[in-house]
C-alpha cells in the first residue's frame, strides 16, 4: 500500500507525465502565428515584448534558453511552453486533492445549525481533512478511491481541453500564466482552509498568497480576473475588520515590493536599447503606458454589440472545450451548488468575472482570455466525476466502472481535441517568412502591417536564424507610436537617417496625444503620412522599396496612403515593388517551398491567398511586358504547387503552348 502522504505527489507525477507526453506529440517545431516569433525573440535576446512587457516570462525564458538542450532555439522555447502547462496540470491535481480532503470546510451551514456547529468547533481542533473511507455516501467527504480517480481524471480533462492544450504547443505568455494562475488559486484555497482551522495564525499563508499573486501579475495583468474570487475567500472568514485590514496591509506591502522588483527589469533593460524595445519604458511616463497596456484601451469595452458577439463565441466554444467531458462539468456545477456553496461561489465568481471581463476585450486571440473560466470548469468537472462515481458505488457497482467511465470520457475528449491543437508539423510561418524575405533584393525596405504571419515571425527569422537581416521591415501601424522610432534607429539607422526631419515632425505632433493632452488628429495624420512618404522617397535611390499586399489592396485603394508623383507599384513574388515611371523590374525565380498544413485557419488562408495571388499577378505582369518565358516560370509554379487554384484564361494558354 502507498502511504497517504505520497498519494498526492504521485498523482501529480502521473498527470504531469501523461499530459507532457501528449503536449510533446502536438508541439510545434518552430515559431507560429501572431506573437510567437516576437515573444520567442524577446526571450532569446532578453528584450522587451509588447505591452504589458511580461518581464518574468522573458527572464525565465532567457534562462531556459541557456540550457544545453539538443534542439533548435524555437523548439526549445516551445518546449518550455509545454513544460509550464504540464506543471500547471500537476499543481491543479494537488489542489483538487487538497480541496477534496478538506471538503467539509466548504459546507455552508444554516442559521439554525450554526450554534450546534460552534459547539462542535472544539472537537474539530484536529485536522478537518479526514477522509471517510467506508462510506462514500457521506455528505462531508468522498472515499479515497473517488478522490484519487477524480483528482487525476478531473485534471486530465482540464489539461487536455482545447484552449488549455493549445497553450502548450508554442511560445505564448499564457503557458506561464496558466502555471502561475493555478498556483494563485492553490495558494488562495490553502489560505482559506488554513484560516478556518487557525484564524489567529493565518497571516503567513495569506502573505504566501500575495507573493504568488505578485509573480502572476508580473507575467500577465489578466491575473486581475482572480481577484473577486480571492476577495470572497478572504472576507468570508474574517469577522474582525481590524485583523482583516491589518493583514491586507501587510499582504499589499509584500505584493508591491515583489511586483516592483520584477517590473524594474523593464526600465533597466530599456535603457540598454535591446533588439526589441517596445514602448521604450525607460522613463516613468513610458513605463506606465507600457505596463498599463495604454495602447490597447481602444479595444476595451468597445460596446454592447461586441460583447454580445464575444459571449456568443464563448457559448459556441463551450462544448468544444471539454467535448464529451462537459457532462461532468454540468454535474459538478449542480453538486457544488447544492452541497458546497462556498466552494461553488468561489469557482462561479471566478468563472463569471472572467467571462464578463473577456467579452469586453476586442482582440483576435480572445480564447486565451477565457482560460481562467476553463480552469474553473476543471473544478466542476472533477466534482462531477466524483459525484457520478459515488452514485455508482451506491448502486453496488465497483470503482472499476468509475475508472472505465473516466478513461473512456478522457479518451474521447483527446480523440476529438488532438487534431484541433496539433502543431507538430506546422512549419508554415517560418517557411513563409523565409520565402518572402529571400524574394527581395539586397538591402530592401518593406512597408507592411501583416503582423500575424510576417512581421512577428520575421523577428525570429532575421535576428535569430540570421536569414536576410539586411532587409528592413517597417511596420506601418507601429509608425503611429513614438517609441517605435527609437527601436528603428537602433536596428536600422541607415534607413531611418534620411527620414529624421519627417520623424521629428510626427513626434512633436503625436506627443500631446500620447500624454492625454489637447491634440490635433489631422496634424498627426498629415505628419504620419509624411513619414511613410519619406521612407519611400528618401530611401528609393539606395534601397529597393516594397509594399505589402495589405498596403496596396487597402491603403492605396482607399487613398489612406498616396504614392508620390511619378511612382507606381508592380507585383513581385510576395510584395509590390515601388518603381518610377512604370519601370520594368525583374523578380527572382520562385524556387521556394512553403509547407501548408492540411487544415487551414484564417492565418494560413491569408498566406495561401497572398502566395497564389501574387504569383498570378506576377505572371500577368510578365505577360503584359511580353516576357513570355518569365510568365511561364511563375505560371508553372502555380500549377505545380497550387493545382486547385483557378488560373486566368491567358495564363492557362501559356501552359498549353
Amino acid at each position: 500500500m502507498i502511504k497517504e502522504k505520497y498519494v498526492s505527489p504521485l498523482s501529480a507525477i502521473v498527470v504531469f507525465g501523461f499530459t507532457f507526453i501528449m503536449y510533446l506529440l502536438t508541439l510545434a517545431p518552430t515559431i507560429q502565428e501572431i506573437d510567437s516569433g516576437e515573444l520567442t525573440t524577446a526571450q532569446l535576446t532578453l528584450s522587451i515584448a509588447h505591452p504589458t512587457g511580461y518581464p518574468l516570462f522573458t527572464m525565465l525564458g532567457y534562462a531556459f534558453s541557456k540550457l544545453p538542450l539538443p534542439f533548435s532555439l524555437a523548439y526549445k522555447m516551445n518546449l518550455l511552453a509545454a513544460l509550464w502547462c504540464a506543471l500547471a496540470v500537476a499543481v491543479f491535481s494537488m489542489i483538487l486533492r487538497m480541496v477534496f480532503l478538506n471538503l467539509n470546510i466548504f459546507t455552508s451551514v444554516s442559521k439554525n445549525k450554526s450554534k450546534k456547529v460552534s459547539e462542535k468547533k472544539i472537537a474539530r481542533k484536529e485536522k478537518t481533512t479526514t477522509v471517510i473511507e467506508g462510506n462514500p455516501k457521506e455528505e462531508t467527504s468522498f472515499s479515497k478511491a473517488t478522490v484519487i480517480l477524480s483528482s487525476i481524471f478531473g485534471t486530465l480533462m482540464l489539461g487536455l481541453s482545447k484552449t488549455f492544450w493549445m497553450q502548450s504547443t508554442s511560445v505564448e505568455v499564457y503557458s506561464l500564466h496558466l502555471f502561475l494562475i493555478v498556483c494563485v488559486i492553490g495558494a488562495g484555497l490553502r489560505a482559506y482552509i488554513y484560516t478556518v482551522q487557525n484564524p489567529e495564525q493565518s497571516r503567513k499563508v495569506w502573505i504566501l498568497f500575495s507573493i504568488v499573486l505578485a509573480l502572476s501579475f508580473s507575467n500577465h495583468m489578466s491575473t486581475l480576473m482572480i481577484l473577486p474570487g480571492a476577495a470572497f475567500l478572504y472576507f468570508v472568514n474574517y469577522k474582525s475588520p481590524h485583523i482583516s485590514l491589518k493583514n491586507i496591509g501587510i499582504c499589499l506591502l509584500t505584493f508591491f515590493v515583489i511586483l516592483i522588483t520584477v517590473y524594474s527589469y523593464l526600465p533597466i533593460r530599456a535603457a540598454q536599447n535591446p533588439l526589441l524595445n517596445w514602448s521604450n519604458p525607460s522613463s516613468v511616463e513610458t513605463f506606465i503606458r507600457h505596463v498599463s497596456g495604454w495602447q490597447y484601451r481602444v479595444w476595451m469595452f468597445s460596446g454592447i454589440e461586441k460583447a454580445k458577439d464575444h459571449l456568443g463565441v464563448f457559448a459556441v466554444n463551450f462544448l468544444d472545450e471539454y467535448n464529451i467531458s462537459t457532462l461532468f462539468v454540468l454535474v459538478g456545477m449542480f453538486y457544488l451548488g447544492i452541497k458546497k456553496r462556498k466552494l461553488f461561489l468561489f469557482v462561479f465568481i471566478t468563472f463569471i468575472f472572467t467571462i464578463f471581463y473577456s467579452i469586453n476585450y476586442d482582440i483576435k486571440d480572445l480564447d486565451s482570455y477565457f482560460l481562467l473560466a476553463y480552469v474553473s470548469m476543471g473544478f466542476f468537472a472533477a466534482f462531477g466525476l466524483a459525484y457520478i462515481i459515488t452514485l455508482l458505488y451506491d448502486k453496488k457497482y465497483h470503482y472499476g466502472l468509475g475508472l472505465i467511465i473516466a478513461v473512456v470520457f478522457t479518451g474521447v475528449q483527446i480523440y476529438f481535441t488532438a487534431d484541433k491543437v496539433d502543431k507538430h508539423n506546422s512549419y508554415i510561418y517560418e517557411d513563409f517568412s523565409k520565402a518572402a524575405l529571400n524574394s527581395l533584393e539586397k538591402d530592401a525596405v518593406i512597408i507592411t502591417f501583416e503582423w500575424d504571419f510576417l512581421v512577428a515571425p520575421s523577428y525570429y527569422t532575421q535576428n535569430i536564424l540570421k536569414v536576410r537581416n539586411d532587409v528592413t521591415i517597417v511596420d506601418k501601424e507601429l509608425l503611429r507610436r513614438s517609441w517605435y522610432y527609437n527601436q528603428m534607429k537602433t536596428n536600422h539607422a541607415a534607413v531611418v537617417a534620411p527620414v529624421l526631419p519627417a520623424i521629428d515632425g510626427f513626434l512633436n505632433a503625436v506627443q500631446p496625444f500620447e500624454r492625454g493632452e489637447v491634440h490635433y488628429p489631422n496634424v498627426i495624420e498629415a505628419n504620419y503620412r509624411a513619414v511613410i512618404n519619406d521612407f519611400i522617397v528618401k530611401n528609393f535611390d539606395s534601397h529597393p522599396i516594397y509594399l505589402g499586399p495589405d498596403i496596396v489592396e487597402i491603403d492605396l485603394k482607399k487613398q489612406n496612403i498616396i504614392l508620390p508623383d511619378g511612382y507606381s507599384v508592380i507585383p513581385d513574388l510576395f510584395f509590390y515593388r515601388v518603381v518610377r515611371n512604370n519601370e520594368y523590374k525583374t523578380s527572382k525565380t520562385p524556387d521556394y517551398k512553403i509547407r501548408f498544413p492540411k487544415e487551414q485557419d484564417d492565418y494560413t488562408e491569408n498566406i495561401y491567398n497572398i502566395t497564389t495571388t501574387m504569383l498570378i499577378q506576377r505572371s500577368l505582369y510578365e505577360l503584359s511586358t511580353s516576357n513570355i518565358e518569365r510568365a511561364k516560370i511563375y505560371t508553372k509554379k502555380m500549377k505545380e504547387e497550387f493545382p486547385e487554384k483557378l488560373l486566368p484564361p491567358e495564363l492557362t494558354k501559356l501552359l498549353v503552348n
